[in-house]
Formats: structure tokens, sequence, C-alpha cells
């Protein structure tokens, strides 16, 4: 339960201090005074989104913290879950600096917003006048009818099991979607790598192609040439090589006489060995300068084909050829292993239907056990409220499944005697709103281990003898529950444990609201003013002290 609530800096709140008490707390103030504003600050605990326009001085920041006592209530698993130390006594706390940045902490460890709703919905359930309008909606419906039966683990089960076959159904549709298209492409991916494929193109021949056939277009000029050459370097008469024989002949007998000499003998022996190297290589290559025409042509009609698939494929040599040679054969490849992925796929996809329509089934049967049941209990507490003909059933649908299951539920709900149950929205006054959704929170009260209970104005549109049997009610649910509530009405007020007031102080440069516990008298005086006024008469005072039993 709750054990102390501070708030700082939250809209028109500069600092605000609550203890509440173990069991009924109530909470007054006229409207606009702030009763609300605490439920934002509230609010911030269980994980809502947060901005900085709520901060009271925008130059500091806004924390929001709780004290809790959660001894009995078992949620160290949950701790452990979240890898979060467990102490029975737990402190949630909320900071929102002026740049809007947002940090959650529980017992000074830092989590997430998500970790913050985990954890802090186990601890609180906050009920605003907005959740009253959802009664009418049929996910509020069905949440009510799982919270009735305990659903909490198979609605986890199935939810893990929803998003597994979300993920395995859009995998296969990917799939499938993919396969379609390979399997139009493949024909055409197909043959063009079977033309690449027999073309059969190697890193480099793009070069050696064009060498070879520049060769082939001028054999006949190039083996006339080297003949030329061999006849000028060897074998004429006066040939390079003979002359440079001679010429060293010339020099051997005087390469002694000075290094000079020596040294231009010695160049001119590496000079007559380099042309005798030069003169072995043009002779190969005269040797092997064939005038092929057929050779030739055949260079010719390669180079032609290649320079036909660059073009066609519009890349620029024969690595790039190379590379879309390859991922074609993988597109290919993959369409014709395509019908095994598509058989895995659609296993994987049957597997999560299986064993969504399974939970699912399990989440029908337990929902409908419960919708009698239910209905028992809401119409026997609507009865001392002041509506004693209500008539409520439960429709149940089975759908699709979907997010929340199979079941689609809808509420129907009279009033008066005679008149036949309609959807919930279009037949229920405000008033009998709040008093439906009080019954709803007072039987799932009795189903869960829910520590702490805010009611916020549940009670509109009641009043007289109805509100001290919802007083009277709320007393009850404390007794097991701790019960915060926000009321207008003194018939409630008066049943409080603790009881306290809400109000704006004007007094300095800024409004702020503030908030105190009151004691007797002040109980009397406060109850007596939501009786007959800012000031109440006698009788009104009377009428406290007798609402009050002093």
């Amino acid at each position: 339960m709750l054990t102390r609530l501070t708030i700082q800096n939250y809209a028109l709140i500069r600092h605000l201090e609550m203890i509440p008490s173990e069991k009924l707390t109530v909470i007054t103030g006229e409207t606009g005074a702030g009763k609300s504003i605490m439920l934002g600050a509230i609010s911030l605990l269980l994980g809502s989104r947060a901005d900085t326009k709520v901060l009271w001085d925008d130059s500091s920041k806004c924390i929001t913290e709780g004290q809790f006592e959660i001894a009995s209530y078992s949620l160290k698993t949950l701790f452990e879950e979240h890898d979060l130390d467990y102490s029975d006594q737990t402190v949630i706390r909320r900071e929102i600096s002026p740049g809007g940045k947002s940090r959650a902490f529980i017992n000074d460890t830092p989590v997430t917003l998500d970790v913050m709703r985990a954890i802090g919905s186990r601890l609180m359930d906050v009920h605003s006048q907005h959740e009253t309008l959802e009664l009418g909606t049929h996910r509020f419906q069905l949440d009510l009818v799982d919270s009735y039966a305990n659903n909490r683990t198979v609605r986890s089960e199935y939810q893990v099991a929803w998003n597994q076959f979300q993920e395995s159904k859009t995998a296969l549709d990917t799939l499938t979607a993919e396969a379609n298209k390979l399997k139009t492409e493949y024909d055409f991916v197909r043959f063009q790598v079977n033309e690449l494929q027999k073309a059969s193109f190697q890193p480099g021949e793009q070069e050696q192609l064009e060498s070879d056939l520049n060769v082939g277009e001028n054999a006949e000029d190039i083996k006339a040439r080297l003949v030329q050459v061999i006849a000028l370097l060897g074998n004429a008469e006066a040939s390079a090589q003979g002359q440079l024989t001679q010429a060293l002949g010339l020099l051997q007998p005087i390469r002694e006489f000075s290094p000079a000499l020596e040294q231009l003998a010695s160049r001119l022996d590496v000079i007559r060995i380099e042309l005798k190297d030069i003169l072995r290589e043009v002779e190969h290559e005269e040797e092997h300068a064939e005038i092929d025409p057929v050779r030739t042509r055949q260079v010719q009609e390669r180079l032609d084909l290649l320079n036909s698939l660059l073009q066609k494929h519009r890349v620029p040599d024969v690595p790039s050829l190379l590379e879309l040679q390859a991922r074609l054969e993988e597109q290919a490849r993959k369409t014709v292993n395509l019908e095994d992925d598509l058989t895995a796929a659609k296993k994987r996809f049957d597997e999560s239907k299986r064993n969504l329509e399974s939970l699912a089934a399990r989440l029908t049967e337990s929902r409908k056990k419960v919708l009698g049941a239910l209905c028992k209990d809401l119409v026997s507490l609507l009865k001392p409220l002041g509506i004693p003909q209500a008539v409520l059933e439960i429709q149940h649908t089975t759908v699709e499944p979907g997010v929340q299951g199979a079941d689609l539920m809808e509420v129907l709900f009279s009033a008066n005697k005679g008149i036949a149950p309609r959807p919930l929205e279009a037949v229920a006054s405000g008033g009998e709103f709040s008093r439906l959704m009080f019954c709803v929170k007072y039987v799932l009260a009795e189903k869960t281990a829910l520590p702490t209970l805010v009611l916020d104005e549940i009670d509109t549109g009641i009043s007289g003898e109805i509100a001290i049997q919802l007083g009277t009610m709320m007393q009850k649910m404390a007794q097991s529950h701790q019960l915060i509530t926000i009321t207008h009405l003194p018939q409630i007020a008066a049943k409080g444990d603790a009881h306290y007031l809400v109000f704006k102080d004007t007094a300095n440069r800024k409004t702020i609201t503030e908030i105190r516990q009151l004691n007797e008298d002040e109980r009397v005086d406060e109850i007596a003013k939501m009786i007959g006024g800012a000031r109440p008469s006698t009788l009104a005072r009377e009428n406290a002290r007798e609402l009050l039993g002093v």
C-alpha cells in the first residue's frame, strides 16, 4: 500500500506531501482546487507520458515519489524478472527536468517507463473520470472479464503467441510475395545465366583478346619488320652483332693499359651480350608471328560477343560482368530452393497459428465460464445503489483471433423493469455509469491483490441515500484494500479513515495548490460546507456530525 506520496513542482503544486490511511482516505476540495492535478502526478508513477508544461517552476525539476509497503503482495519474482533489488519498503520516483528529460527510478535504480508501468500497475490502480467513459468500450469490457477470471497468465501467454503468429505471418507473406516475383522473373534470369555461363569470360581476358587482335590484324607487317631486324642485328654481313664483335676484338689487346680502356671494353661486352639476347627474342617473336586470318576472325568474334554483353548489361568490364553473373546465379538458385524456404515458413506459420488458436480457445473457455457469475455479482451490488431492477448481460461472440483473443464482449444493460437490456453506452446515464464502474472496481478488488486503489469522483451523478450506501461499500472495500477517493459528496467524505483537503493558496504572486489532513473539528467544518455552502448553518453542522458519528 501507499505509505507516503510526495509531489514537487507539478502544475499548481509547489510541494505536497500526503500520508494516506491504510484503509479509506478521502480527498475533498472545491472544483478547480487541484484534486485531479494530484491524479496527474500520481499517474507519472505508473509510467504515463510527461511534459515540461507541467512544471510549476520551469527552472526546477518535477519530482513525484511514492513509498509503498509491499511485503504481503508476493512481488519478489516480478522484481527479479526486471533485475531490480526487492525491498518490502519500495520507493518509486519520477523526475522531469526543465529540458524535458524524464527519468524513472525504483529503489534508486534507474528503470525504463515500461518497467515502471509493469511494477506500478501491480501497486496501484488509478481510476479517472475518463475510464468511466471507457466502460462502454469492447476492449474495457473484455479486460473486465479477464480480470474477473484471473486470466493474467493465459493472457500473457496469448500475447506472446500473438506476437509469434504476427511475425511468422509477416515472414510467410514476405517470402510468398518474393517467390511470386522470382518465379515471374525466373525464365529470363535463367536465360541470362545460361548466356553468361556459355560465354565463360575470365578476368583479364578482355585485355588479352584486344592484344591478340592487334597482333593478328598486323601479322604481315610485324613478320616483315622482324625479319629485317634480325638481318640488321645478326644475319647481314655488316650486322650490328658482327660489328660489335670486331670492335671488342680491337679493344681486347689494350684493355689492360688503363682503367678507362678496361671499362670501355667491359661496357662493350655487356652491350654485345644484351644484343645477342635481344636477337634471340626477336627471332622467337618472328617464328610465332603467324599470319592466321581464321584465328584473327575468332578473336574478333569473341571481342564482339564481350562488347555485346557489356552493352546489354550496362557494365564497364569483365569483372563487373562476372559480378552480375554471380548475382543472377544466386537469384536463380534462390528461386530453385524457394519451395524449401516456403515450406519451412508455412510450417512455422501453421505451428504458431495452432498455438494461437489453442490459447484463444483456453481464453474463450475461461471467459465464458465467468460471465454469469460476473453479471450476478454486479447486479447484486447495483441494487443497494439505487438500481433495484438492474438487468445485466454480457453477450459473447466468437471472432477471428486478434490481439485480445477470439472473443467480442458486449455488456447489455437495463436499469428499468420491463425494458430489454441494450448496449451499455446506448442506455446508461452518467450516474448509472458511475455506479456500475464502482461495482466493477468493487468486484475486481475482491479478485486481485492490488494494494492501492485510487478513485476520482466515481460518485458522479449520485446523491442522498445512494451516496451513503456507496460510502459504506467503500468502507468495506477498504478493509482489504487501501482506498483513496476524490469526492464531492459529504456522505462519502464522512466515511474516510483519513480526510485531506485540497485548496488553492493565492496569497503569493503565483497560485499554488496545497493539501492538509483535517482533524475531527476541521472535518465537521469541511463536511458542513459540503452540505450547506461556504457559511454552513447550525443544521448543516449537525448533519455533518451525524454523518461522522461524533
